[in-house]
């Protein structure tokens, strides 16, 4: 991996997010604030196409000297356009929920396909179980995880923020264990992806000059379920890894769903109960909740992921570990209550 290449990603991202800013207006992504919303002016979203035009063409790039098993990694990109231009779209002009969950389910589903040997933990292969638990088990965490990182993108930085420290951690652990695969295609990917992300990130930090958007984040977060299936089909890392690196993201959407569903809300609605969100309002900065979360990751959950690896069949009971004290902390923030909000 040449730092040429990476600077390159960072740059093109950079640039790309940039002409948008410039265009957002003009391309229908000038989007006001409402009762529901963060933010107080009327900002530019669909800055992630930054972020899909930085990682695909780098991306290809990789595979000339990786041709091994290239058709995977062609049909990932493939999968993660279709996601991206769906979400350009929704940005521009929302589409129906059924729409939207049609086509996630389709793409997860042929990315899994896609990957096939799977491993279920601790033994078998995905194949094994697929006529009866664990590949829709599978569809419906990839599903859930793509919808739960576009909520998570709610307040400046936050989402580019927890996708490179999820990216990077990992790409960390996998060379920690075997350096010889800084050369391969899965690190370089992960790497180039992370360098896309800060590029766009340096448009989307506090205060943001322009948002993530729908092709933003469900690209990232589709992109980031590739490469989790794909190094725990590698052998790499495991579930418990992964699950432990998405952490916050996962309790904090998680915890408020069920919340809302529980209570009788109409959990289909957008709203503003998130933890992360109350943070916010408290503090009165994005900046601070975004490093608090950062701080989180790195010295809790980056050391558990760790652990997860040395002794992977302790995994359940670091999962227990990693999501009980922030289960207990969404919970003390009153994650997913109703808030009497102005109109």
């Amino acid at each position: 991996m040449t730092l040429t290449l990476l600077l390159l990603s960072c740059v093109l991202s950079w640039f790309i997010t940039q002409q948008v800013l410039n265009r957002a207006h003009r391309i229908r992504l000038l989007h006001a604030p409402n009762h529901r919303s963060m933010h107080t002016q009327k900002t530019p979203h669909g800055g992630g196409i930054g972020i899909v035009i930085g990682m695909i063409p780098l991306g290809l790039w990789t595979l000339i000297t990786q041709p091994f098993s290239q058709i995977l990694y062609l049909a990932s990109l493939a999968l993660g356009l279709i996601i991206a231009i769906k979400g350009l779209i929704d940005d521009m002009r929302p589409l129906s929920a059924k729409i939207r969950f049609g086509i996630q389910v389709a793409v997860c589903i042929l990315l899994l396909w896609a990957l096939e040997n799977l491993p279920i933990p601790p033994y078998n292969t995905i194949t094994d179980l697929t006529p009866t638990l664990f590949f829709p088990l599978l569809v419906l965490a990839g599903v859930w995880w793509i919808n739960l990182f576009n909520f998570m993108d709610g307040i400046d930085g936050l989402a580019g923020s927890q996708a490179i420290f999820m990216l990077v951690t990992a790409a960390v652990l996998i060379l920690w264990q075997n350096p010889e695969h800084i050369e391969t295609t899965t690190i370089r990917w992960m790497l180039v992806l992370a360098v896309a992300i800060f590029g766009f990130l340096l448009h989307n930090w506090a205060p943001a000059r322009i948002f993530m958007g729908d092709v933003g984040s469900t690209f990232t977060a589709f992109m980031i379920l590739f490469l989790a299936l794909l190094t725990i089909r590698l052998g790499w890392l495991n579930y418990y890894t992964w699950l432990i690196l998405g952490a916050c993201f996962i309790t904090d959407t998680t915890y408020t769903l069920l919340y809302r569903l529980i209570s009788g809300q109409k959990w289909w609605e957008a709203h503003r109960s998130h933890a992360y969100q109350r943070v916010t309002r408290h503090l009165k900065s994005h900046a601070k909740t975004v490093l608090g979360i950062l701080t989180i990751n790195l010295l809790w959950l980056a050391p558990l992921a760790l652990l997860s690896l040395v002794f992977p069949h302790y995994g359940a009971l670091l999962i227990v570990v990693a999501y009980l004290p922030l289960i207990i902390t969404v919970r003390y923030l009153g994650a997913g209550q109703m808030e009497i909000v102005p109109k």
